[in-house]
């Protein structure tokens, strides 16, 4: 069977966790459509609950695949067996005075976090917006201050810095408000592949 192939280079790589594990990265295609909806799936329901859709409907999963404009939006998926096990994504904004901004999101396979493979996301996405988008000034990272605190000092070691929290922004299941903190990175103010690849524990995620 043929490797896929993408319109942007240097995919499918692949990533070692600190055990070994070998995971690819590549781009989403339309043929990930069962395997995304079945890993949104198995995604804890409180995990979901800030994304902005339903990510567990088959509509719009399907939507996704079939219009997939990496221009707009790039999904980059991790896979571990041919098992989606990851989901980065670049939003660009649609608003043309927001334009030089886009906005990262990482979610994550609950039995793969902490091996590194979210940080990992993250910095290919840093490295892909400011080689593909010269217009492109900020990124966004957005994180539940005491549930994510991982994530959070995975993403500040990269560059990001906090600009905001959004205080009782988020509520899970039982009502209990969380602040979601607001991170901003410059792009190419310091390029994300100067920070080594070998990150603390504490900041695997």
């Amino acid at each position: 069977m043929n490797e896929p192939i993408y319109p942007i280079s240097g995919y499918p790589t692949v990533y070692h966790s600190p055990a070994g594990t070998p995971m690819t990265l590549r781009p989403m295609v339309p043929e990930d459509q069962e395997a995304l909806l079945a890993f949104f799936q198995r995604v804890p329901a409180e995990d979901r609950l800030y994304l902005r859709d339903d990510v567990t409907s088959p509509g719009l999963v399907s939507r996704w695949a079939q219009t997939l404009d990496y221009r707009r939006t790039l999904p980059l998926l991790a896979l571990h067996d041919d098992r989606i096990i990851g989901d980065g994504t670049l939003h660009h904004s649609r608003i043309p005075a927001r334009q030089h901004v886009a906005e990262v999101r990482i979610v994550m396979d609950p039995d793969y976090r902490h091996q590194g493979l979210g940080r990992t996301l993250l910095r290919h996405l840093m490295i892909l917006a400011a080689a593909e988008d010269r217009a492109l000034e900020k990124l966004t990272f957005e994180v539940v201050a005491d549930t994510e605190q991982t994530a959070q000092r995975a993403a500040q070691a990269l560059g990001f810095v906090q600009v905001a929290v959004l205080a009782k922004h988020v509520r899970y299941y039982g009502g209990a408000p969380h602040d979601l903190l607001v991170l901003e990175y410059q792009v190419g103010e310091a390029p994300p592949d100067a920070v080594g690849d070998e990150p603390a524990d504490y900041m695997l995620f």
